[in-house]
């Protein structure tokens, strides 16, 4: 399946947007950030009988934003955090999802206003009891998901270049191959790697690895894929071409592709999607 995100609209609902991108022909939407509403739940329901939904990340929008990290060893975030995938898989089981997928912890607790950009310089938790909590989490919310017949996708990180430059080590989990690799064979069966083709580019260059190694060492636990592309230094969703340079490494029997790309109309993104499709001789 190709689905198309709702990511890049932030002042519109994630209905709104989905209605949008029904009205040009995309039926299959994953569900992510977007504004509040109290009535999000009930207005997407009215379209589940035409759209099919997953959800992703940041969804439901907080009403109070914060960041979600189930790597913090701060525990009123880390409560938080676990409240938030709570009732992301109970809007799953509302909608009709059959996954969702979630960002790999942090090493520290970035503010809302710094996603996306340079993160100030600042002590870093205990890789290793990061990693320990963030497996913890992940194997009781596993549990949860299983219970409710959905499985779940970690995704692998982005280190920029200018958080590279900022940081003496890497802030973020689940940024290279051999982390993916180690953190993955911990977790349960119905847990699964979402590859964010984008976010291994520019983790590719900051860290000096070839992005063909997470395919390599990881396509055993890859269970899908998020499609956008960036000049390699930061995390932009841009629009890909036939010409990108992930197509020969991704896997179409997967069957779970988002077109993650922002900033451009409805028909554009279908225009994407059909691309993959094409691209990968998918029938959906």
């Amino acid at each position: 399946m190709v689905y198309v995100s709702t990511g890049g609209e932030r002042e519109k609902t994630a209905c709104e947007v989905s209605i949008e991108l029904l009205d040009a022909g995309i039926n299959y939407v994953e569900l992510s950030g977007g504004a509040f509403s109290e009535t999000l739940l009930s207005d997407l329901s009215e379209l589940k009988e035409d759209i099919n939904f997953q959800i992703h990340n940041y969804f439901p929008p907080a009403k109070t934003p914060f960041v979600l990290n189930l790597g913090t060893l701060d525990s009123e975030i880390g409560d938080r955090s676990i409240s938030h995938v709570e009732q992301a898989i109970q809007w799953c089981s509302e909608l009709g999802c059959t996954r969702y997928g979630v960002h790999a912890g942090f090493l520290l607790d970035p503010k809302v206003d710094e996603l996306g950009k340079r993160i100030p310089n600042r002590n870093l938790f205990d890789r290793d009891e990061s990693i320990e909590i963030f497996v913890r989490r992940i194997k009781y919310l596993a549990g949860l998901a299983e219970k409710a017949g959905i499985t779940l996708m970690i995704e692998n990180n982005v280190l920029s270049a200018k958080n590279a430059f900022e940081f003496s080590a890497n802030p973020l989990l689940m940024c290279d191959p051999n982390e993916c690799q180690e953190i993955m064979s911990l977790l349960p069966h119905n847990v699964g790697l979402l590859i964010d083709v984008a976010h291994l580019k520019v983790s590719a260059k900051s860290l000096n690895f070839n992005p063909s190694r997470m395919f390599d060492l990881c396509h055993k636990k890859i269970i899908g894929y998020h499609l956008s592309d960036n000049n390699g230094l930061e995390d932009s969703n841009m629009p890909f071409t036939e010409d990108a340079w992930f197509w020969s490494l991704l896997n179409p029997d997967v069957k779970y592709f988002t077109v993650e790309v922002y900033n451009r109309s409805p028909i554009q993104l279908l225009e994407q999607a059909n691309l993959v499709r094409s691209k990968l001789k998918l029938s959906d």
